[in-house]
């Protein structure tokens, strides 16, 4: 689904990412870790078309540098860390929005169009706040809300920036069984950076490690998690627990503090 490859992404005169190669099959969740300022996020917003760079990169078995900006949307969904809500949009338009790279300028929508919506807003439980201005939500509805807009752009890559962002532990187990489901149920490829390394280790097929605009590691959770390796990139000490073939991250505290 993503075959990217050399991938290199300059901002204000520094090489963000370096080389990177990415690669995502059909219904697999790739977490994208390391520490702050190692690309994560300019990675994704490269995937989605918006940032350029250099490299080469296919969707879906596409050319990117050959898709028009609407065939790139209707391929890539982002749900970016901070998003931009218009002031005062209620759930339904704010979800609407995912169908803008289906609606030609100045048409309106569309039979299809009202129906990926509904269909987004009922997988996602959303029916009952439907008119519900997005501003007065919670954070965890919130966060159902901009994944239903990415739903409804019915692209079958989903970007995540740090989806579980100032959300409870109950808020965060729930939005990501929610998009393990959606995952398993549309064949979505799924790519999320993550801060909380026992999450992405749980829920990631495969991790990827970043660090410095590089990839220096890549496998599974237990190959890439390791205390040597997060001592080696976050500077921490940590003990690494087994659970079941997950890592469970722990941090040591230094008790001569």
């Amino acid at each position: 689904m993503i075959d990217a490859r050399g991938i290199t992404v300059t901002l204000g005169g520094h090489d963000v990412l370096s080389g990177v190669d990415l690669h995502v099959a059909p219904g697999e969740w790739v977490s994208v870790i390391g520490p702050n300022g190692a690309g994560k996020s300019t990675l994704l917003r490269y995937l989605a078309g918006l940032v350029g760079g250099g490299g080469t990169l296919e969707l879906a078995g596409r050319p990117a540098a050959y898709l028009h900006r609407r065939q790139r949307a209707q391929t890539v969904a982002l749900v970016p860390q901070t998003p931009t809500i218009p002031e005062g949009i209620t759930v339904t338009d704010y979800v609407l929005l995912g169908r803008a790279p289906y609606i030609r300028s100045l048409a309106v929508e569309g039979a299809a169009d009202l129906r990926a919506v509904h269909g987004a807003l009922v997988q996602l439980e959303l029916l009952p706040m439907v008119d519900r201005v997005l501003s007065t939500l919670s954070g965890g509805e919130r966060q159902r809300v901009l994944l239903a807009r990415a739903l409804a752009q019915e692209a079958p890559v989903l970007l995540l920036d740090e989806p579980t962002t100032a959300l409870d532990v109950g808020h965060q187990q729930q939005v990501l069984e929610l998009i393990e489901t959606l995952r398993r149920t549309r064949d979505l490829a799924v790519i999320s950076t993550m801060h909380d390394l026992t999450l992405a280790g749980q829920y990631g097929d495969r991790l990827v490690l970043l660090d410095g605009g590089r990839v220096v590691e890549t496998g599974t959770a237990a190959q890439v998690l390791t205390a040597a390796n997060v001592a080696r990139y976050y500077g921490a000490r940590v003990r690494v627990l087994d659970d079941g073939g997950r890592p469970v991250i722990l941090p040591v505290r230094d008790l001569r503090a």
